[in-house]
Formats: structure tokens, C-alpha cells, sequence
């Protein structure tokens, strides 16, 4: 059996020594919660098998199981390669589903909890190189409590509205790498746009007086610029970059970084692959600048849902195809809905020219959603902060990032001061994390803090779009006045619009409650191109308008209002979309 998703997840980091874990493993369902009870963490095969990535709701997993599965284990046999002798030992889980517990032989050596997020856990205390070992993954998954972010995972049995079907488990790819004892853990790289050079921030698994890195920067191979210092606990510095050369949408530039680890008699203990852009984004009074020229976006709305792996692309080459669908239909960005998206989209983004806003898989959960209401709000709040600081932290290395959404159209919170105390402290962190990209507090409404203005005017034609985008008395638009505080002049964009639903002759409708917005049935691409049309060609006319994004990009299960069907085949003749969607205004040019 091949190996799917055989490819390095994680090129921002890459060493050489490593083995994916991807392929069958055995598997069982606890329904009843009580596998712990029943010793299922000793287990050395469960009758079940399962294809990782691929969550056991997906055909792709060979399972299809689309109930809910608040509990479950995973098995398969563990060997350490007898050549990382002497070397730290990683074990990575790109996501799991909610909580992953994880035992070797039956012990517990670590465990994380965040559906979205990697992990790794370090076993350099608990094996041998040489030797194997039974590993066993306990899932559990709880998305009815609403106190864990889960994007737009149904919370009902079917999948209905803007929600779909769900993911449980592990639904990236797993892999073992071997690194030096005292090597780097991870490190922050800043593009310095304006100073031509690269900031570092280094971290490392263990300190020794002495031991140095050496940072090497690589111009299309050719070593441009090269810095060592001390291998300390904090230790930021910058390299600067001669001739330096930007990354952007036109020429999406990445120099190669290479990151070595020697100790104090020049012995090499690490080294690591890595790369970086240079590129700069900023706000400016109610405009946003990309390397310090005006920038519009022209967004779709991804949501990185596939009919055979639901939140796990089926291929690598899936991801760079969903950019390549993109951009042919005339869009120079994304945003990233809903849905923590892999590492390795964000690496073709980045050699690809593709700017995107990360985005966390959360609508807000029981603390703003009245239908969600929990009384442990205060578990809500922690887990979705704690998630969404390690997304920051290990997305903000990629210069196709451009903003970071937290949350998604958070309604009429059920307490407004206490909503609007962790809207703060949401957009702090973030803030705090990464000050390098401006923070879009919540996508629509409503907002407390935030550096973008956004808003959602779904509306069937472009006269009712003017009238609530340009609003008489000036100003923009306010999706609930008496909530969100007063506009202070940031850049204003209209980040969900359209939602037309097209079905070509020679599909069906997904389900029987298919839907579009506005109840809107078109019959034919040249209807549905005149509906985007003429509220594209207004929004360009706006003059304090700095973007928009439609909604969306694919369909999705009964969501069928995507420009392109569910298997990312063609609604629309080649061309007709990039004649609307690839043209900006003439301030943006």
C-alpha cells in the first residue's frame, strides 16, 4: 500500500530524517467512553482499519462513520530507526480532533488539546533507537458541549445550512523526525522590509555555553548573507540581506534559510531547512499597503472542504489546484474560512503569490451564540485562546499571510461587557503574538477592537448592495448599531458577499436542502456572471473601499453556492470570472 499524503508537511522546518506514519492503522469506536476502563490503551490491534490523515467520517478513510464519536482509539506499531541513535526523538500529529491523548506500551507520554493545531510530543525519555513499540492514540471529541472550537462541523446529525459534515481524529499527516539533543526547537522569522533584512527569534530544546547557530540566507542557491551568535535562551537579531529582493503577488521571491546548530568545538549538533519573503504589510488611515503600496483585496472565500476527505485535502497537488482555481478566476488573495488550513497550503501560497487572512475554526461557541449557550463559557474562552495562539505561532512565519481573522461573525453576544472583555483579550494576543499583521476581530460583526473594518451585505443585487454599503448619511455600514463600537477610520472591506447558487444542467442538487442566498436559482453562467458583475463593478467605485471577498470559492455539500461544483469542475467557461473578478480600482493599479 502506498503512502498517502507522502510529502513533508511541515517545509518551513524541514530536516532530513524523518518517516511519515501515514497509512492503515487499526482503530476502534468507544461509544460508551469507556475504553480507558476496558485497558483499549494496552490494545496491540483493534479489528477495525483506518487510512490516516483521513478523518473516519471521510470515504477516503475507508471508514465513512459520519455520527457523532465523542470517543475513540487508534493503533499501529512504532520502530525507531537504529541510525537516530544518540538523537532527540519528535513524534508530530498535524491535527487531531479534538483531545489526543497518546500512550507508548500502554504509558502515557503526552497529550494536547485543540482539533486544529500540530502537536508534537517528545519521546527521547521513552524509547531506543533501534527498537518498536505500540502506539495508541485515544480521541475524544465532545463538539455538543460547545465549549471547543469546531468551525463548521454540524453540530446536528445532518448537514444543514452553512454547516457540514464533521471531522473527529487525527485529519493530518503524522510523522516521526529525528533532531540534535540540543538543536532548535523552533524560530520566529520577521521580514524587515524597510531595513532589506530577515529578524530571528530562536528557540532551543536545550542550552549549552558555547554551542553557536549560524544562520544562511540562499538566493536561488547562492548564499547571500550569513550571521552566527550564541545559541541563548533570548536571542533576536536580524541579518541583512544585500540587494534585497521583495516578495509579492508578481514575483513571489523566497530565499532559502538554513539554520545550523554547532557546539563549542564547531561540531554540527542541528541543522534545519527553512525559508522566508520579504514583504511588508501595513494600515495607513483606511488603507491597507502591501511592501508600501495600496493594496486591494480581491478575496474568495475558501473553506478547504473536499467530498472524499472533508477537511484533509486527497493529494498534495489538491491544495496547489485549489490556489490554480483561484487565481484563474481572477482573485489575488483568500480568506481562509473557518478551518485551521495545513501547513502546506500556506507553502504554495507562499512560491505561489497567494495572499491569505488565517483564519480559526470558530464562530465563537457559547459565549456569543445564544443557540450554543453554555454555562461553562469560561472553558470556552480559555480553550479557543489557548488554540488560537499556537495557530498564530506556527502560521506567522508565512509571507502569504497577510491578517489574522479570530472569529467569525460573533451575533448578539448574551452578556455585552463580558463578550467585549474577550474580544479584547483576543485581539491583544494576537497582537501580542504576531505585531507584524493587522487583526480582523470578528469577520461581519461585531466588532470591538480590531484594525479592519468588515462587514457581510449579502444582498441580491447591486442596488440594495449600495444601499447598505454606502450608507446616506455617510460612514459604513453597522450590522447591529447598539453592539459594536464606533468606526475609527480603519480600512473597510465587504469580506462576504454573493452566495448565488448556479447548478449546471448536468448536476443534481447535493441534498434536498441544497441552498443559494436570496432563494435565488440561476439558470446559466452568463446569469450568474451579470449577478457577481454588477456588484463588483460597484464595489470598485467606492472610493474607501479596500476590498471584498466572495462567498465562495467551491461548493460545499448542500452549500452549493461555489463557482465551481464540489469536485472543483467548471460552472463557468474559462475566462468569464477573471473578466470580473481580476480587475481592481484605479487607485490599486
Amino acid at each position: 500500500m502506498s503512502i498517502p499524503r507522502p510529502e513533508h508537511p511541515k517545509m518551513q522546518f524541514y530536516r532530513p530524517d524523518w518517516v511519515n506514519l501515514n497509512g492503515e492503522w487499526s482503530y476502534e469506536f468507544d461509544f460508551g467512553k469507556s475504553g480507558i476502563e476496558r485497558g483499549l490503551q494496552n490494545s496491540t490491534g483493534f479489528a477495525g482499519k483506518i487510512t490516516v490523515p483521513f478523518c473516519p467520517e471521510s470515504p477516503l478513510s475507508g471508514v465513512g462513520h459520519t455520527d457523532f464519536i465523542e470517543s475513540m482509539f487508534y493503533q499501529r506499531t512504532l520502530e525507531i530507526p537504529a541510525a537516530w541513535n544518540g538523537r532527540r526523538i519528535l513524534l508530530h500529529f498535524g491535527a487531531v480532533d479534538y483531545t489526543a491523548v497518546i500512550y507508548l506500551d500502554g504509558v502515557e507520554v503526552g497529550r494536547h488539546s485543540g482539533g486544529s493545531i500540530s502537536f508534537s510530543v517528545d519521546l527521547t525519555r521513552h524509547v531506543e533507537a533501534g527498537k518498536s513499540y505500540n502506539l495508541v492514540v485515544h480521541v475524544l471529541d465532545d463538539q455538543r458541549s460547545f465549549t471547543q472550537p469546531f468551525g463548521k462541523q454540524c453540530p446536528q446529525f445532518q448537514s444543514c445550512g452553512c454547516s457540514y459534515t464533521r471531522v473527529t481524529g487525527i485529519w493530518q499527516t503524522v510523522w516521526l523526525e529525528a533532531a540534535g539533543m540540543q538543536g532548535l526547537k523552533k524560530c520566529r522569522i520577521v521580514p524587515e522590509f524597510d531595513r532589506g533584512a530577515f529578524g530571528f527569534l530562536p528557540e532551543y530544546f536545550e542550552e549549552r555555553p558555547g554551542n553557536t547557530l549560524t544562520v544562511r540566507i540562499l538566493a536561488e542557491g547562492r548564499e547571500v548573507a550569513a550571521e552566527t551568535v550564541s545559541a541563548s535562551a533570548w536571542g533576536p537579531f536580524s541579518v541583512t540581506v544585500p540587494e534585497p529582493r521583495a516578495w509579492s503577488p508578481e514575483d513571489p521571491f523566497l530565499y532559502t534559510i538554513v539554520f545550523e546548530v554547532k557546539n563549542a568545538s564547531g561540531e554540527l549538533l542541528d541543522r534545519v531547512e527553512s525559508y522566508g519573503g520579504l514583504r511588508k504589510i501595513h494600515v495607513e488611515g483606511d488603507r491597507l499597503f502591501l511592501n508600501n503600496k495600496p493594496l486591494f483585496l480581491r478575496m474568495v472565500l475558501d473553506q478547504g472542504y473536499y467530498p472524499d476527505g472533508v477537511w484533509t485535502a486527497p493529494s498534495d497537488e489538491a491544495l496547489v489546484r485549489d490556489i490554480e482555481l483561484s487565481m484563474a478566476a481572477g482573485f489575488n488573495s483568500a480568506r481562509l474560512h473557518q478551518k485551521v488550513f495545513e501547513e502546506r497550503f500556506h507553502y504554495h501560497a507562499d512560491r505561489m503569490g497567494y495572499l491569505t487572512w488565517g483564519e480559526s475554526a470558530c464562530w465563537g461557541l457559547g459565549w456569543t451564540r445564544l443557540g450554543w449557550y453554555t454555562q461553562d463559557r469560561y472553558a470556552g474562552v480559555f480553550n479557543f485562546l489557548r488554540e488560537w495562539r499556537e495557530t498564530v505561532e506556527r502560521d506567522a512565519n508565512h509571507p502569504s499571510i497577510i491578517a489574522w481573522t479570530p472569529l467569525n461573525e460573533t451575533e448578539r453576544p448574551i452578556d455585552l461587557d463580558f463578550y467585549r472583555g474577550v474580544m479584547t483579550e483576543v485581539y491583544d494576543l494576537t497582537r501580542q503574538v504576531d505585531p507584524t499583521r493587522p487583526v480582523n476581530d470578528t469577520s461581519g460583526y461585531q466588532h470591538v477592537k480590531t484594525d479592519l473594518w468588515t462587514v457581510h451585505l449579502y444582498r441580491k443585487d447591486a442596488a440594495e448592495l449600495k444601499e447598505a454599503l454606502t450608507p446616506a448619511g455617510g460612514g459604513v455600514w453597522h450590522t447591529s448599531p447598539d453592539l459594536e463600537v464606533p468606526y475609527a477610520g480603519q480600512p473597510y472591506l465587504n469580506d462576504e458577499f454573493g452566495g448565488f447558487m448556479y447548478i449546471p444542467p448536468e448536476r443534481a442538487k447535493f441534498a434536498a436542502n441544497t441552498w443559494g442566498y436570496h432563494g435565488l436559482d440561476l439558470k446559466s453562467p452568463e446569469e450568474l456572471c451579470a449577478k457577481i458583475a454588477e456588484q463588483v463593478d460597484y464595489m470598485l467605485t467606492v472610493p474607501n473601499l479596500s476590498g471584498y471577498c466572495y462567498t465562495q470559492l467551491t461548493d460545499v455539500e448542500q452549500e452549493q453556492n461555489g463557482l465551481y461544483n464540489y469536485d472543483r469542475t467548471a460552472k463557468v467557461p474559462e475566462g468569464m470570472l477573471k473578466a470580473i473578478f481580476g480587475k481592481s480600482p484605479e487607485w490599486a493599479k
